[in-house]
């Protein structure tokens, strides 16, 4: 069975910076595709940032030139560095996976809250 555990979020004052991880487990083949969604209160939830297994990046125009994602592929984890934070960063972040037979797997959230 695929575990999503994430890590890191918090509150933190616009300008500054955090990393969330994300480590999955139980997938014999790994993953094609990781990444962080998020969701604002009243919002859907939208993508912030993916990649995938050869390092291509998809990224949403609202965090480019201010988070990074990254990837380790021999421990199936992947990071979001968010540098600049602003206030409308604020939401639950989500760490999202695709295994080779592209089903979806979500983490349970992690909280940022960015202060102005």
């Amino acid at each position: 069975q695929v575990r999503l555990v994430e890590s890191g979020g918090g509150l933190i004052q616009a300008g500054g910076s955090l990393r969330l991880s994300c480590a999955a487990s139980g997938s014999i083949f790994g993953f094609t595709a990781m990444g962080w969604y998020r969701q604002a209160p009243g919002k859907q939830r939208e993508l912030v940032a993916t990649i995938n297994k050869g390092g291509s990046i998809n990224s949403a125009k609202s965090v480019q030139g201010r988070f990074t994602i990254s990837r380790d592929n021999a421990k199936n984890t992947v990071d979001l560095q968010m540098n600049s934070l602003k206030p409308e960063d604020t939401a639950v972040y989500y760490c999202n996976t695709i295994d080779y037979g592209l089903k979806n797997y979500w983490g349970q959230g992690t909280q940022v809250t960015v202060s102005s």
